[in-house]
């Protein structure tokens, strides 16, 4: 059931990013098709800290059927929805739905496997993601080209009931808290205003608006003020959302800082690879999504056997630190692929690069769960993923925003020169290089140019993509050296 859970929840992070320019061409709304991501991030990045709360107040249980729930009821409503602001508000349901199942999946662990034996669990929920990666493009692309995007949302329905009666007939939880719930009414509002203002900018920044507009920077001094006031309330509330002694911590700082850091890169890396295969190698959204295997054959393997490992020796703090390490290894050989590079060279890069994740990723949620009592885990939990949801937000927006500019700046310097070497010929190709039309442009369509106008593309892609994995390269380094300094403690062998 928990798995089933969290499987729902990431594939509906990625299963919409080959459906979307489908979903906008027949329902309308192309201004508005970075919504169907955002709403679901936000819903998802608000809910995990008030699921995380009240999950040790009243139990997890309850919690976790309503979350599996509201995705269903989410789904149901995007299924049949009709224009396009349903379909965002399906997202946002689906979200607040995605996130008690992402927080409330690894906090029901700790109620009911001692920390010792946690990181077999653990890792192989947590392989979920990696697994997900892959085939979420790889179903919306096989729903949107065969029975129609909308089974990319049918698809959840039969899951969730299935999770919903495991959890409902199956699931034994020990009684947690007061049974009384005491939401920290204030905390959630500065809350949600801090992710709600930072998601904007950085989703706006540089695509719908200039970052030294005053809309982008109003929405930083927003994100900077709600953030201020929101340390000050939690610091006197009786029940704060996230408790500020939760940062006292050495640990839970370290691991959030780290995890941070891990959301940044691998959203950053998962959100456009596919883009960069399909556009550079020629592949279609099919094959690209299988080409991420190797990454997924790096993550999974590791993390469950590592998880194993954890579990038999009770010894866990270097292999975050080697991870970040290999990680930065990774980034550094994306960071240096060449338009022209093989497939088997590509693949291999990818291993490195999901290896590395595999080791640093789930051992870190385990770290948090075991520096503090049964009674925080899930507030823990839910603020160590918070943070790292920001991250994954921040990184995948970033990089899509350094991204489109450099390609639109090379492509501006590059095609014409190649237009100039076809001659008369070039005429032909006017339209579709002229305004936005480059932006337009399909792997079938790039495939099919003359040699220099498909030299001139396939090299702005690369040389648009790569280097900006290079310098995030020491990102990695970082969050290795800060993950140096973590306790290692003992696991606890008990649910005492």
């Amino acid at each position: 059931s928990l798995m089933l859970g969290m499987l729902l929840v990431s594939l509906g992070q990625t299963i919409f990013a080959t459906a979307l320019p489908t979903v906008v061409g027949e329902l309308g709304g192309v201004d508005q098709m970075s919504w169907v991501i955002t709403a679901f991030l936000l819903a998802q990045a608000i809910g995990l800290p008030i699921y995380g709360k009240l999950g040790d107040q009243i139990g997890r249980k309850p919690l976790f059927i309503f979350a599996l729930s509201m995705y269903l009821v989410g789904s149901v409503i995007g299924a049949l929805g009709q224009s396009i602001w349903v379909i965002i508000a399906a997202r946002a349901i689906q979200g607040l739905g995605g996130g008690g199942m992402m927080v409330l999946s690894q906090a029901i662990i700790a109620d009911i496997v001692p920390a010792r034996q946690r990181g077999k669990y653990i890792r192989l929920i947590g392989s979920v993601f990696g697994f997900s990666s892959v085939l979420g493009p790889l179903l919306g692309g096989f729903f949107t080209d065969g029975p129609g995007w909308r089974w990319a949302l049918w698809f959840n329905v039969p899951l969730a009931l299935v999770a919903i009666i495991i959890a409902a007939t199956s699931m034994r939880l020990p009684a947690r808290g007061s049974g009384h719930a005491r939401l920290d009414v204030w905390g959630t509002v500065f809350m949600a205003g801090f992710a709600t203002t930072l998601i904007l900018a950085i989703t706006w920044g540089g695509k719908d608006y200039a970052w030294d507009s005053p809309t982008i920077i109003g929405l930083l001094i927003a994100t900077v003020v709600c953030a201020v006031l929101f340390v000050l309330v939690e610091l006197k509330a009786d029940q704060p959302l996230i408790p500020m002694d939760l940062f006292r911590n050495r640990n839970f700082v370290l691991c959030t800082l780290a995890g941070l850091v891990i959301g940044v890169v691998m959203l950053g890396a998962l959100s456009y690879m596919p883009t960069y295969i399909q556009m550079v190698h020629g592949m279609s959204p099919t094959k690209a999504g299988l080409m991420m295997i190797p990454m997924v054959l790096g993550m999974m393997p590791t993390s469950i056997i590592l998880g194993f490992v954890v579990s038999r020796t009770g010894r866990y703090k270097w292999y975050p630190v080697i991870g970040m390490a290999i990680t930065a290894v990774g980034l550094f050989l994306l960071g240096g692929l060449e338009s022209h590079d093989s497939l088997l060279h590509l693949g291999l890069v990818l291993y490195v690069f999901g290896f590395g994740l595999g080791c640093a990723m789930q051992i870190l949620v385990l770290m948090v769960q075991n520096a503090f009592p049964l009674s925080m885990v899930g507030t823990a939990t839910a603020s160590n993923n918070f943070f790292r949801l920001i991250g994954m937000s921040v990184g995948s927006a970033v990089v899509g925003s350094v991204f489109t500019s450099r390609l639109t700046s090379m492509m501006g310097e590059r095609v014409p020169d190649a237009m100039t070497e076809l001659g008369p010929d070039a005429a032909e190709y006017a339209d579709t290089f002229s305004g936005s039309g480059s932006h337009n442009l399909t792997p079938d369509m790039v495939s099919q140019l003359p040699r220099e106008l498909h030299e001139a593309v396939i090299t702005s892609y690369n040389d648009a993509l790569v280097p900006i994995f290079a310098v995030l390269t020491p990102l990695a380094v970082i969050a290795a050296v800060i993950l140096l300094f973590t306790r290692q403690e003992k696991l606890k062998e008990t649910l005492d």
